[in-house]
């Protein structure tokens, strides 16, 4: 049975950072391409940041610079750094491996 378990969402000032992070079992991060999807409030979910199995990544244009896709192959773990954050950043934040999903991470940037 293949889970993703996301975790490191929250309320955040702008300007601030978040990671999040999502743990897989039942599939190996290292031999899959890896996507965040974010949802903004009202908007439908859209992909956002993308790492293929190889490495290479592909982020959303509208954190451009402020955010980068990684995983970690050890833990077998995706994980998404988000810098600068501001209030338009406010979304939930899935993962996506395969045909699976995270359960969401809410992010909320307001002050």
């Amino acid at each position: 049975q293949v889970q993703l378990v996301e975790s490191g969402g929250g309320l955040v000032q702008p300007g601030g950072s978040l990671r999040l992070s999502c743990a897989a079992s039942g599939r190996a991060v290292s031999s899959e391409n890896v996507q965040w999807y974010r949802q903004a409030p009202g908007k439908g979910r859209k992909l956002f940041a993308v790492i293929g199995h190889l490495g290479t990544t592909l982020n959303g244009d509208s954190m451009k610079g402020r955010s980068t896709i990684s995983k970690d192959n050890t833990t077998n773990t995706m994980n998404l750094q988000i810098n600068n954050l501001k209030p338009e950043n406010t979304a939930n934040y899935y993962c996506h491996l395969n045909v699976y999903w995270g359960q969401r991470t809410q992010v909320t940037v307001s002050s």
